[in-house]
């Protein structure tokens, strides 16, 4: 990257507007009056807009997300990795939002629905993949010229990957701490590793569905990290025996392992990126860095769809 302070471009004047959280007012549109607008600008967009703002910024509150990125170093490639971090950050809740409704489907017994959902979720989780591709970019000493500005600050106290994770049944109740003294997070920290995940009740469903699942899969301490069971694994191998596009359990296996598939593909690339940009030297977080990452790219999620597949 190149050898000099960045210019970073003034494109906001965050100091003269409301930075609330909440949703701005905008009037509601209908068929008609898009018909009127188009008729009035003869096709054009429109350009003149009541107030000090336009109804783009305030329904998506672009100019509050674009004034969040302050470097705090000199180093050029900070700006990079803030703002991709910060882009993770809304994939990561993407993510989350589609698999909290895939479970809510899948309690509900509702597989159609819960696979049309997982489709968008591992589409979401190939672009959060992607986002290496761009991190990829920053040098060792690019890193370096803003790596002391981070503090001890590190991508694994990231809230919304954490959900992530949880959900998805990689509970760990050490992780969970790291978010306990923040009184607008934990809360729902807390729910989610103490609820259980989106395979928890996948398994409840092959046991309503007739499959012989051991009570100790069906009902335990859900901050538990998942332990793989055999009951689960042979009811698997049951469903797998049946690969028929019109088998509803097996299609959602097949999501479920792809899911999986995409995330593993995720941590791999992370593991790999870290070891090009610090090597082996301690992650800022307090971790060992690459040696902490190693063991992580060896977790599957939903392992029994994994480990079954040697005996098919």
């Amino acid at each position: 990257m190149p050898h000099y302070a960045p210019h970073i471009p003034e494109t906001v004047r965050a100091d003269v507007f409301g930075a609330a959280v909440r949703p701005r007012d905008i009037p509601l549109s209908t068929d008609e009056s898009r018909e009127r607008t188009v008729a009035e600008t003869q096709g054009a967009p429109l350009v003149d807009h009541p107030g000090t703002s336009n109804p783009y910024i305030d329904y998506e509150s672009i100019d509050l997300l674009l004034a969040l990125q302050h470097p705090r170093s000199e180093g050029y490639d900070e700006m990079c990795f803030i703002i991709v971090g910060q882009v993770k950050e809304l994939l990561f809740k993407g993510l989350h939002f589609e698999l909290y409704n895939a479970q809510q489907q899948i309690r509900g017994d509702c597989i159609s629905e819960a696979l049309e959902i997982l489709a968008r979720a591992k589409a979401f989780a190939q672009y959060i993949t992607q986002s290496w591709d761009i991190l990829g970019t920053i040098t060792t000493e690019g890193f370096n010229q803003f790596r002391n500005h981070l503090g001890t600050a590190s991508g694994q106290f990231s809230f919304m990957y954490r959900h992530v994770e949880f959900i998805l049944g990689n509970k760990s109740t050490r992780l969970a701490q790291a978010h306990r003294n923040v009184p607008h997070v934990w809360p729902a920290i807390d729910a989610a590793l103490n609820s259980p995940s989106l395979y928890d009740d996948v398994i409840a469903l092959l046991s309503r569905r007739g499959f012989q699942i051991e009570s100790s899969a069906l009902s335990r301490d859900w901050a538990e990290t998942y332990v793989p069971n055999e009951s689960v694994e042979r009811a698997w191998l049951k469903v797998y025996g049946n690969p028929s596009p019109t088998h509803d359990l097996y299609r959602l296996g097949e999501a479920l392992c792809g899911l999986a598939d995409v995330l593993s593909q995720y941590r791999w690339r992370h593991f790999v990126s870290v070891e090009r940009i610090i090597g082996f030297k301690p992650g800022t977080g307090g971790s060992g860095g690459v040696q902490w990452l190693r063991h992580v790219v060896d977790h599957r999620f939903f392992p029994e769809l994994w480990s079954m597949r040697t005996s098919m």
